[in-house]
């Protein structure tokens, strides 16, 4: 026990990194079928590294988690069936058991996405306002590697195939909000973990941008 608990984050960062290099050998060889298929598994198995790699359990950061999550599915579901948020979208068949239209699993990617991205900030020597306009545009940055990757994978598809700048600005508005939460209430943690798999999502999505 003693071994896990000194060298948690570095077994940790080094499962996210393994599953995720051989998801890019997988997604570039002519399995990619069978690959793309374990799509929700990798997304759980990320937020549930980046949950056990904070010190210390926290029932405030569960209700945070579970929060974020049901915010994130909200938006897509609004987003799905009226246009109003992100643009004219509609999700695939690779992101696993739907909801009203919606892959249940969008939730832990809300979860993961925002809480790698204030990882990169919360540190920083300023207000809360201004670290969450930061982490808002470092994971809307981050989502234009992901767009591109994620229709060809067939986990969402746009109207007339064209990725909307209104995406992007929905994506940057609603993430402030909820990293300004996140950050007000103190339930992120910056760790090797939290950052890392920020730094191991630019890596893969935009080596699939790429190649």
């Amino acid at each position: 026990m003693e071994f896990l608990k000194t060298y948690k984050q570095f077994i940790l960062l080094a499962v996210l990194i393994i599953f995720h290099t051989v998801g890019i050998f997988g997604l570039l060889s002519d399995s990619r079928a069978y690959f793309l298929g374990l799509s929700p598994m990798n997304l759980l198995l990320s937020v549930l590294c980046l949950w056990i790699s904070f010190k210390t359990f926290s029932q405030k950061r569960l209700l945070d988690f579970m929060l974020v999550g049901i915010v994130g599915f909200s938006v897509e579901l609004i987003g799905i069936h009226t246009g109003l948020l992100f643009g004219n979208y509609v999700y695939g068949a690779n992101l696993g058991w739907k909801l009203f239209d919606v892959p249940v699993i969008i939730a832990a990617n809300w979860v993961m996405l925002s809480y790698a991205s204030v990882a990169f900030v919360v540190r920083l020597k300023t207000s809360i306002v201004v670290k969450a306009l930061l982490s808002a545009s470092i994971m809307t940055a981050l989502d234009f590697l992901i767009e591109p990757v994620a229709v060809a994978s067939d986990f969402w598809s746009w109207h007339n195939g064209i990725i909307p700048v209104y995406n992007y600005v929905c994506w940057w508005i609603i993430s402030f909000f909820v990293h300004l939460w996140i950050i007000k209430r103190k339930t992120s943690e910056q760790n090797p973990v939290a950052v890392g798999l920020f730094v191991i999502l630019i890596l893969f999505f935009g080596i699939l941008n790429f190649v």
